[in-house]
């Protein structure tokens, strides 16, 4: 907080007027740090309870980083005016059918919404992902900007994770409380930007959110949730601006590594939306133009053009000499329910693919076993 210049950043901007969709185990909107911030959202998991159901207290403590407004000696977020829209993909840190739901989980957040999605989650890559790379564009072509954790593997195998490995996907390392490289955040080409992975403020053994249980190891996750709310910030401060000019200045005015224009540890650095609000550094430069993905967003197929109006079929003719209003008929299908579900949370069918959903790194004492992966 007190590097960024929080207190300073917040005179000028709070996320107001921002939308982050959260694909995650779910947010506990009771807590009184996020009261008034968590949205209804959708519950996409298999027993399809609830958004607001968390069991595992992962994407609860993302909300926090993100949005936590501090009360109740709870978790301050970087962008406490934001709102936070649900979106539960998972239960556990083992579940079927992932990408499906992601991609489910990314139509929603357009259909609603959403300036900006945060995916906390990694999963290893096995074969292509057609649906989740067709949703991914959807949400390019919708001004919509991606933010999704790099994963934990750097001290290991640096396994390449998926989404932040695919096009249109802002790929988040992270840094640790010195401000450099944290050995387990996965690198790689994917990795764009950076942020605070340790020493985080995370959920108590009790299972209470608090700033004084500190996240030894919080992970991509936690960068990338911070990350998201960077760019919440910075597109508050100027809501005129495409995701591609918040993008840009983000990578302009990151903590970038000495000597270079950037690496593939933390990318061009850590985010630093303070120098945008409070000093007016970065140029967003071209709206229409993506500073990651210009090649891939040049190639994306327009948006299908709506359908044309009917035209309006002609008035009946009046018997000569009789009066009154010609009859109206409604069109066939009008005023039909769109599907049961509020967004289709109901049961999924197992995808073909089977893999291991990667949660946030949180600390061992805190709240996952260390020894499955986290980001």
């Amino acid at each position: 907080m007190d590097a960024m210049r929080m207190d300073q950043v917040w005179q000028r901007a709070q996320g107001e007027g921002i939308t982050v969709a959260m694909l995650d185990t779910g947010v506990d909107a009771s807590l009184p740090t996020l009261e008034g911030r968590v949205l209804e959202g959708v519950d996409l998991t298999r027993g399809g309870e609830s958004a607001h159901t968390d069991t595992a207290g992962h994407g609860t403590i993302m909300a926090g980083l993100i949005a936590g407004s501090g009360t109740g000696n709870g978790i301050a977020g970087l962008a406490p005016s934001v709102q936070i829209l649900p979106i539960r993909v998972s239960a556990a840190s083992v579940d079927f059918g992932l990408e499906e739901r992601w991609s489910r989980a990314i139509e929603y957040a357009i259909s609603s919404g959403a300036d900006i999605i945060s995916i906390s989650l990694a999963k290893e890559q096995f074969g292509s992902i057609p649906e989740l790379e067709a949703a991914i564009a959807s949400a390019a072509r919708n001004d919509i900007l991606i933010f999704a954790g790099s994963g934990n593997e750097g001290d290991g195998a640096n396994t390449l994770m998926v989404p932040a490995a695919l096009d249109g996907v802002v790929g988040v390392g992270a840094v640790g409380q010195q401000g450099g490289w944290a050995d387990y955040s996965t690198y790689g080409p994917q990795v764009a930007l950076a942020a605070p992975g340790d020493g985080v403020p995370g959920r108590c053994p009790d299972g209470s959110h608090q700033p004084a249980c500190i996240m030894e190891r919080g992970g991509t996750s936690a960068a990338t949730a911070l990350a998201s709310a960077s760019a919440a910030l910075i597109w508050s401060a100027h809501p005129e601006w495409t995701k591609n000019q918040v993008l840009r200045v983000m990578l302009e005015t990151a903590d970038g590594p000495e000597g270079a224009e950037r690496d593939d540890f933390v990318g061009y650095g850590m985010v630093r939306p303070d120098r945008v609000i409070l000093d007016g550094e970065g140029d967003p430069g071209d709206p229409d133009v993506n500073p990651l993905f210009e090649e891939y967003e040049a190639a994306l197929d327009p948006p299908a053009s709506p359908e044309p109006e009917p035209e309006a079929a002609p008035e009946p003719e009046r018997a000569r000499g009789e009066g009154g209003d010609a009859l109206e008929v409604p069109l066939a299908g009008a005023g039909a329910a769109s599907g049961e579900g509020g967004g289709g949370a109901g049961p999924l069918a197992l995808a073909g693919v089977v893999g291991v959903v990667v949660l946030g790194g949180v600390a061992a004492a805190v709240v996952f076993n260390r020894r499955k992966r986290m980001t």
